[in-house]
């Protein structure tokens, strides 16, 4: 295999070269979380301005993000094992043409029935990316630079909510609502374009270097042969992903789905105003993804065991998190702003590590399935931790219980992750 690669990169010398390419990759990467997550946040954001005009009440509200986290659990799972079959050009492509649809057929809703029927479109599309993502990383980096490459391109879904943040109002109180998901929909097939022109394997890219590809190249070869999931299934470090994913997912739910909310209910930010506050937490969360993955990817440099840097990264985060337990308490909407966003933070650091563990311990032929089943499993608690946010609300109206959930989750799904994959050694799959 590695002899036809270079059999065929050598065919196109010719072509001019591009230095460290494989970070172009991942900026395309990082653009299509962007898109991913804008897609997805224009509902959220609109959320208060929609119930204020009856289309739903917190109950209906909670069946449509239950609709999108039953249709992204499926789709994750059929998504991931597309990418393996596929490839993630043609996968990759086929899921954003998908979603981008789905995303503008939102503007023809006008009823909660309406809206389910978008969300699901929307999570089945929109499903793709992850897997996609993090098999292109494991793909276009050596082990020793996946979690930073991860957390860089992961820092794309809080720069899609901030934009969301941007534009969801302006658009929406100039055109009306059903612009917004227009608009934003519109975004995908521009990056489509770019990505078609510049992605290939390594293997097969004309403007890859022969000392990158090298580099790309350096960890121990994979099998080449695909996986079934009926052999990836009975490991412990499938279901260490597996639950790592279910019991924290469903909290980065919370803040997607109901933080303007939160703003709305406990101090009064309308759609007006609630973009600063938005835009300051998830900044601060992309500073938590780069940073997140950067530790773990330092710390291995240096010499640590990947076992031991992933953990403590993930450790450090998991820390991190339990502030929030005190944001539905917060006296001033800054001081509640800031514990969201040290939280959302903490939370993208230690996606970008967990993620990584996929590739930590499975080839680069199954990355896609396991992130697929993972992704699946925390959509699974997504769609649960939906349904349990909006039944807390209508019979207390607080957060309160809502930000305990937040703030315990990391470290019982830690000691959990360990227990499952105590040296995160790697399955034997063959």
């Amino acid at each position: 295999m590695e002899q036809q690669a270079t059999s065929a990169r050598a065919a196109v010398t010719a072509v001019s070269k591009i230095k460290h390419l494989r970070w172009y990759i991942c900026a395309l990467l990082f653009f299509a979380a962007t898109i991913n997550y804008l897609d997805r946040q224009v509902i959220a954001t609109l959320k208060p301005t929609l119930q204020k005009e009856g289309v739903w009440d917190e109950n209906g509200y909670s069946w449509v993000v239950f609709a999108f986290q039953t249709a992204y659990a499926a789709g994750l799972l059929i998504a991931g094992r597309v990418m393996d079959w596929m490839g993630t050009r043609k996968g990759f492509s086929l899921s954003v043409v998908f979603w981008s649809v789905a995303a503008m057929a939102h503007a023809l809703a006008s009823s909660v029935g309406g809206f389910i029927a978008a969300r699901l479109a929307l999570g089945l599309g929109e499903a793709g990316n992850f897997p996609a993502s993090i098999k292109t990383v494991a793909e276009w980096f050596p082990k020793k630079e996946r979690a930073l490459a991860t957390g860089v391109f992961n820092a794309g879904t809080n720069v899609g909510i901030l934009a969301a943040a941007a534009i969801v109002p302006f658009v929406t109180l100039r055109y009306g609502w059903q612009w917004a998901f227009i608009v934003t929909g519109l975004v995908g097939f521009v990056w489509l374009f770019f990505w078609l022109a510049l992605y290939r394997q390594p293997g097969k890219h004309p403007r890859l270097t022969q000392e990158e590809f090298d580099h790309i190249q350096s960890d121990p070869p994979d099998t080449e042969v695909r996986i079934p999931w009926a052999k990836l299934i009975p490991h412990r470090q499938t279901w260490a992903f597996a639950v790592g994913k279910f019991m924290t997912d469903p909290v980065w739910w919370i803040y997607l789905f109901w933080l303007p909310d939160f703003l709305n209910k406990n101090y009064g930010i309308d759609l007006k105003s609630v973009g600063l506050p938005l835009i300051i937490v998830y900044l601060i969360a992309d500073i938590g993804s780069v940073g997140g993955g950067w530790i773990s990817s330092s710390l291995i440099k240096r010499g640590w065991e990947i076992n031991k840097a992933r953990k403590t990264a993930m450790l450090v985060c998991a820390l991190s998190v339990v502030p929030v337990i005190f944001a539905a308490r917060a006296s001033n909407v800054w001081v509640a702003v800031l514990l969201v966003g040290l939280a959302a933070a903490a939370h993208q650091g230690w996606s970008a590590n967990l993620f990584t563990t996929a590739s930590d311990m499975f080839p680069r032929k199954a990355v896609g399935s396991v992130v697929g089943i993972g992704g699946m499993a925390g959509a699974i608690g997504g769609m649960l931790v939906s349904k349990i946010v909006g039944y807390i609300l209508t019979w207390t109206g607080s957060y309160v219980p809502i930000f305990i959930i937040a703030g315990s989750a990391y470290l019982i799904a830690l000691t959990v992750f360990h227990f499952l994959a105590p040296k995160l050694e790697p399955a034997k799959v063959e």
